[in-house]
């Protein structure tokens, strides 16, 4: 029976996410919330934020990444999702904690988008140096991360 529900949430998980990528954001709403409706998991209610974020909804984002927090404190992604929309409602200060929050996460792969993130918030800071520190650590872990590459340019030429 519980098996059952996993693997119908699952089915809903990747109808959700494939209308996420082919940009219907409406219908893979639709579908996250069934998903979490069978079986709730911290995946997807981060993946639900994730499209809410896209309709510029932030703090219902935010509270599916806290939902998500609270189903598996270990997952980083919900903490740097956390971090890029409080950056996107202005609120950079708020946003550290949750970066730094998942840089520590154990299971997280995505790691170089925390570092960047905070590379963003003290570029805006004027704090070019410590920018620049972040920037590197993203392109550290990941190389070929164009935004991080693009800052790393960007900074440089403003310290020239």
């Amino acid at each position: 029976m519980q098996r059952d529900k996993i693997v119908q949430a699952e089915e809903y998980f990747e109808l959700a996410y494939k209308s996420h990528i082919d940009g219907e954001i409406l219908r893979a709403i639709e579908h996250y919330k069934q998903s979490i409706e069978i079986f709730p998991t911290a995946k997807a209610h981060t993946f639900l934020g994730w499209a809410y974020s896209l309709l510029g909804n932030y703090e219902e984002a935010i509270a599916e990444c806290k939902t998500a927090i609270g189903i598996e404190p270990e997952f980083g992604n919900p903490y740097n999702d956390i971090g890029s929309y409080l950056i996107n409602l202005g609120r950079p200060d708020e946003a550290v904690e949750w970066l730094e929050k998942a840089i520590e996460a154990p299971d997280y792969e995505p790691r170089h988008f925390p570092y960047y993130n905070l590379g963003r918030i003290y570029e805006k800071r004027g704090d070019w140096f410590v920018a620049m520190i972040f920037y590197n650590k993203s392109l550290a872990l990941n190389p070929d991360y164009e935004m991080a590459q693009d800052s790393v340019i960007r900074i440089t030429t403003l310290l020239n």
